[in-house]
């Protein structure tokens, strides 16, 4: 078994990321400007929002944080979206998800401006990712590909399944695993909720990418010895022993698995870092869009 180490995978993008800014900042470019709007103050939500704001000071971005209370009514939200998408010193501009219950979060992501769309939720970005043309693919999906190619790990040829059917990170999965491409050329199966005896599938996997956000869902016996295992979920769970109180859980059952698979991610430091690496690097290709770099 082996680590598919986010971190230091991450750590490396972020890296070549930083080198090219510095070189653009030398010739007289502006540096690369991404845009977070909070709402409220969730903890989890706090916490990524934190993490990619440190990242760009990390890496030599400009980041703005505008915070909402809960309170906020989708009016108020979208017309600071329409000022961000008006701000030409933006590249990038993302609202942290989820929203609460009362704002429509699919009007905000389509009020987003294609062309800031560094989340790569709008319509017009995921329409292009179907087609295979230049956009923001969503950064977990894209994350996760950038991982697979760091560690140089073929995949042409692979039967993937893909557990969880979001537009955010199971759907364009599939589709990225399947393309004309290495990572990619896989013969891709896409479960979910209503998939019979999904066990069935995982066991045929020589990749399984578990994307439903149930703790620990996928189990040791559900998976065939030699399989990669890409773990996308995070979830709090409480824990009276720990300092913070709570632990962060993936999809799954991690030291069983570990021991059965080729490749496994861990749970935290596999994903997530990759998650905020590829967000960076559409702010990039944004920014470079922008100032012709």
């Amino acid at each position: 078994m082996q680590i598919l180490d986010g971190k230091s995978c991450a750590s490396a993008y972020k890296d070549r990321i930083s080198a090219e800014v510095s070189a653009a900042i030398l010739t007289g470019k502006r540096k690369p400007h991404l845009a977070a709007v909070l709402v409220g103050s969730d903890g989890a939500s706090e916490t990524y929002v934190a993490s990619k704001v440190k990242t760009c000071k990390e890496i030599g971005f400009e980041s703005t944080l505008i915070r909402f209370p809960e309170t906020v009514t989708q009016e108020e939200l979208i017309e600071m979206v329409d000022r961000l998408n008006a701000d030409s010193s933006l590249d990038g501009i993302l609202v942290q998800l989820p929203l609460p219950k009362h704002i429509d979060a699919d009007q905000v992501t389509l009020r987003i401006d294609p062309t800031k769309d560094v989340d790569g939720f709008h319509p017009g970005s995921l329409g292009r990712m179907m087609l295979g043309l230049p956009g923001f693919v969503p950064a977990t999906p894209k994350g996760i590909m950038m991982l697979l190619a760091h560690n140089k790990i073929d995949t042409t040829g692979m039967h993937a399944v893909v557990i969880g059917r979001s537009n955010i990170v199971g759907t364009p999965m599939s589709v990225l695993l399947s393309r004309n491409q290495n990572p990619g050329n896989c013969t891709v199966t896409l479960c979910h909720s209503k998939t019979p005896d999904l066990k069935s599938f995982t066991l045929q996997a020589d990749i399984v990418i578990a994307a439903l956000g149930k703790p620990e869902f996928l189990k040791a016996d559900m998976v065939k010895t030699g399989a990669i295992v890409i773990d996308v979920g995070i979830t709090r769970v409480e824990d009276l022993t720990s300092p913070k109180g709570y632990k962060i859980l993936g999809d799954a059952d991690f030291e069983p698995l570990a021991e059965k698979c080729s490749w496994i991610t861990p749970v935290p430091g596999g994903v997530g870092a990759m998650t905020i690496a590829a967000l960076m690097q559409n702010t990039l290709e944004a920014w470079k869009r922008n100032t012709h770099a």
